[in-house]
């Protein structure tokens, strides 16, 4: 057993990778059998409580890779933490959008964001895993990632924001036509089963709670496009990388039900997104450039955190005045 867990997968022992998981699990645990175990309306309080609980152990988690891979590690774990969590800030506004479109009560959103977090998990998995496999083939994988991070950022930075109209989503007029569907979410069951309008017999029906669910995933698989990238460009370990991604889902979700409510704040949160692209893809050649072997871990984090602190504190100055929006 010994031997087992001394061995490597993807360059990291395999007790690490246990740990990791076997603490991801016990947070899932404890979040669904005891915390939320029955539906009910999550309030901002209680979402800030949560929310506290997740960073302090994602934070927390940084000081176990300091102790057990080094500091350099645990600099890069935390700055591509930061990183994850403020990207997927962008969930939260589509997120929000989802739920709103398919009338979700919100006694049942925390129900489609756990089983949700499931699904990142294992995506997430598969397309860091394939990242890792071309950067440690291909290392010039790297350099179109940075290109690709430039690219998006200098488009947020010039391009204006459009509604989103779920209508016409390819996904969700596919499962239409393709599945049987309630018109209205069925309590909080993903499938039913209702006579057919045919024949009588029972069949079984997706609810509209379902749909929802697999859209709030196919927007995570299309945000990912940009925050792995975002993350291999500050480190390619893909321990760090997968631990910081998931840790930072994991709080966001609890954080959404406070979010959600103040979503009018961070109006200008875009732009310090994109500029954080900017620089997180420039980092690479900037190393080049300098003859350094890679970016410092530390410059990377203090830069990241002034352009993140900025852009919170220019929204929320310019919109001191805005009236809340109803959620």
């Amino acid at each position: 057993m010994d031997a087992f867990l001394a061995a490597e997968f993807l360059g990291t022992p395999l007790w690490l990778w246990s740990t990791f998981l076997a603490l991801v699990v016990g947070l899932l645990a404890f979040d669904l059998g005891i915390l939320n175990r029955d539906d009910h309306e999550i309030g901002v309080a209680e979402s800030l409580k949560l929310s506290a609980l997740y960073i302090a152990i994602g934070v927390g988690f940084a000081g176990f890779v300091w102790a057990t891979i080094g500091g350099a590690p645990a600099t890069e774990y935390l700055t591509a933490f930061v990183v994850e969590k403020t990207l997927a800030l962008d969930n939260v506004f589509v997120i929000a959008l989802i739920f709103s479109f398919f009338a979700v009560p919100r006694k049942y959103q925390h129900r489609v964001l756990f089983w949700g977090i499931l699904g990142v998990i294992v995506l997430r998995g598969i397309m860091i895993g394939l990242g890792a496999t071309l950067v440690s083939q291909y290392g010039w994988v790297l350099y179109i990632f940075a290109a690709f991070l430039i690219f998006t950022g200098i488009k947020m930075l010039v391009t204006s924001d459009k509604e989103m109209d779920l209508s016409q989503n390819p996904i969700l007029r596919f499962m239409r036509g393709r599945f049987r569907v309630t018109d209205e979410i069925e309590s909080h069951d993903f499938f039913v089963k209702k006579p057919d309008p045919e024949t009588g017999r029972l069949v079984r029906y997706m609810t509209p709670l379902f749909l929802a669910l697999v859209i709030v995933e196919f927007a995570d698989v299309v945000f990912a496009v940009d925050s792995v990238p975002a993350v291999f460009a500050i480190t390619t370990d893909p321990y760090i990388v997968y631990t910081s991604n998931i840790f930072a889902i994991l709080g966001l979700r609890a954080l959404y039900f406070a979010l959600a409510a103040v979503l009018h704040r961070f109006e200008y949160l875009k732009q310090a997104l994109a500029v954080l692209l900017v620089f997180i893809g420039s980092k690479i050649f900037v190393a080049d450039l300098m003859g350094w072997e890679k970016f410092p871990a530390a410059w990377s984090l203090a830069i990241t955190f002034t352009i993140l602190g900025a852009g919170i504190a220019y929204s929320l100055w310019r919109t001191r005045r805005a009236p809340a929006t109803a959620r």
